[in-house]
């Protein structure tokens, strides 16, 4: 069905500010589809899909260094297989040149790292009850957890690298044991513990619980019980950290951050299945802290005190993949039936917008490149068939208006999940970026969804969340289609990998890498599931669930 508007006056400036509003996760009704037309009319909305090839970009040697959080456990993904994750971190003293007293006796260390938990109700007597977040697997399957003394250096600069000489970590999943590379060797962690047959922490099955903590001060009338967020809170050996801490008092070790890093190395966070399943948690290692309570003073007066060693300085998660998948690099050049996207050390896709043949001259002959036509359709030419600019603002002109463009994305509807009640692929959030600046798209930057609070409800008009009946992902790019018509960007690649906080858009390198990926978004480190969509090449049976790249339009007449 056709509809004509006619109008005396009407703003582009009132047009694209009203598309704003239009609800991201409704679909525009279709009013005629076709790349050009000759019908005469003032304005006519209607939409055009667009050829594109999408291909998988296996993910190897990630920076994984300082990342906002860090994996602990072991994860099955029923799409991929297990990995694990473990952690290499430094600690620091909060006091420097610290002074214990006379005759300090400690008497409890305990490390505390908070999960990341949300308040979901209250108990009857007021007290809040906590879910944990950012838990991954099986809540009720345990680990073997054991926490070692490390004793590599983590360093803070890099000596090979003359230009940005701060060190990066990356990742070595293929290994068999923890390890990482530093650009140059491979480090076993496991070769450098302090003492293997004395951890410092051994937890035999290790189930992160949603309990608040509650602890009690003092004895008596004089008791006073505070609770606490759920936390990692386990009790240390008080003799080991009397001879690592207390009788180094006066000692260089503790008298600056690089003494005592090279002193006391750090802590190697080792995680190990118990079982098929297991479970994987994201850790707040810079809220978290080794306290130190001791009493010193002489007999009859002596006094509590505290001593903190804090997480913070130089970290990073390793991987150990096992994945029943074979993940591989795409075919470039025509694309890929299915994208696998896939967290931590996984697999990525790459998105070549209008990459292919088209009718743009309407000889009935796909021979026309689509890149070409898509820029010479929508803007204004003049008769030697250049696009004709704002003599102010140098601006293309344009006789088409994108209302809207986005990616059609359909997840495989036989992915697995876990086999319980709840949609396992449900949370999953893809993620786009400008593959060629490592940055948000523009559509992204402009969102004004954001929810810091609930990163799943965040920047839904840009990234568009999972249809639950469909499995069915839209991914905003009207303005970076406009950066292309209007002010002549060349940047048409895109970037889609998973992620469970699309809030969090740092990203980190790629070591020696040989194509156009060069760095991928660090919150895809942190997001061990992973799912499978259908790509630009076509499945049998399936023609209708290729991604598609489709642009709703208004014309001018």
């Amino acid at each position: 069905m056709k509809k004509t508007i006619k109008v005396l006056k009407f703003s582009i400036v009132f047009i694209l500010t009203a598309i704003t509003f239009i609800a991201c996760d409704k679909d525009f009704n279709i009013i005629e589809s076709d790349v050009l037309s000759n019908e005469n009319f003032n304005f006519a909305t209607k939409d055009s899909i667009w050829p594109l090839t999408a291909y998988n970009k296996k993910l190897d040697s990630l920076q994984v260094n300082n990342l906002v959080s860090n994996l602990l456990g072991v994860f099955n993904d029923p799409a991929y297989g297990p990995n694990k994750a473990s952690i290499i971190t430094q600690i620091t003293p909060s006091i420097f040149n610290p002074d214990f007293g006379t005759e300090p006796v400690i008497d409890s260390v305990i490390m505390s790292i908070p999960y990341f938990s949300t308040t979901t109700s209250t108990d009857e007597d007021g007290f809040p009850i906590y879910k944990l977040d950012s838990l991954y697997g099986n809540i009720d399957s345990d680990i073997k957890l054991t926490i070692f003394q490390n004793g590599y250096l983590l360093r803070d600069f890099d000596p090979n690298n003359g230009q940005d000489n701060t060190q990066k970590y990356y990742s070595n999943g293929s290994n068999s044991a923890n390890s990482a590379l530093n650009g140059t060797t491979t480090i076993l962690f496991d070769d450098h513990i302090v003492n293997p047959e004395t951890p410092l922490l051994n937890i035999d099955s290790f189930i992160p619980s949603k309990d608040p903590i509650i602890t009690t001060v003092g004895e008596g009338e004089d008791a006073v019980t505070t609770r606490g967020e759920p936390a990692f809170r386990y009790p240390l050996n008080n003799e080991f950290w009397k001879e690592t801490i207390i009788e180094k008092e006066g000692d260089a070790v503790l008298s600056n951050a690089n003494n005592f890093h090279n002193y006391f190395r750090g802590l190697y966070f080792k995680a190990e299945a118990t079982n098929e399943d297991g479970t994987m948690i994201q850790l707040n290692l810079e809220g978290g802290s080794i306290t130190l309570y001791y009493t010193n003073g002489e007999e009859g007066s002596r006094s509590e005190q505290t001593y903190t060693l804090n997480f913070s300085g130089n970290k990073l998660n390793t991987f150990i993949n096992n994945y029943d998948i074979t993940l591989v690099n795409g075919d470039k050049t025509l694309g890929d039936a299915k994208l696998y996207l896939k967290g931590t050390e996984g697999s990525m896709a790459v998105v070549d917008l209008f990459k292919g043949m088209v009718d743009c001259d309407g000889d009935g002959i796909a021979n026309d490149n689509a890149l070409d036509c898509f820029k010479n359709t929508f803007r204004q030419l003049d008769e030697e068939g250049e696009p004709i600019k704002d003599p102010l603002t140098n601006r293309i002109l344009l006789k088409r208006i994108i209302n809207e463009a986005h990616l059609v994305i359909f997840e495989d509807e036989n992915l697995p999940d876990d086999g319980g009640p709840n949609d396992y692929h449900f949370y999953d959030r893809i993620y786009a970026y400008d593959l060629k600046n490592n940055i948000t798209t523009v559509d992204y930057q402009i969102d004004q969804t954001e929810n810091t609070q609930q990163p799943f409800n965040s920047k839904i008009v840009s990234l568009g969340q999972r249809n639950p009946d469909s499995g069915k992902y839209k991914i905003r790019v009207t303005e970076h289609l406009n950066n292309i018509l209007i002010r002549d960007s060349t940047n048409t690649k895109l970037g889609l990998v998973t992620s469970t906080n699309v809030n969090y858009t740092g990203s980190g390198d790629i070591l020696n890498s040989s194509d156009e990926v060069t760095e991928i978004p660090s919150a895809t480190i942190l997001s061990p599931r992973g799912t499978i969509i259908y790509g630009s090449k076509g499945t049998a049976g399936k023609e209708n669930k290729k991604l598609q790249l489709k642009i709703f339009y208004t014309e001018s007449k």
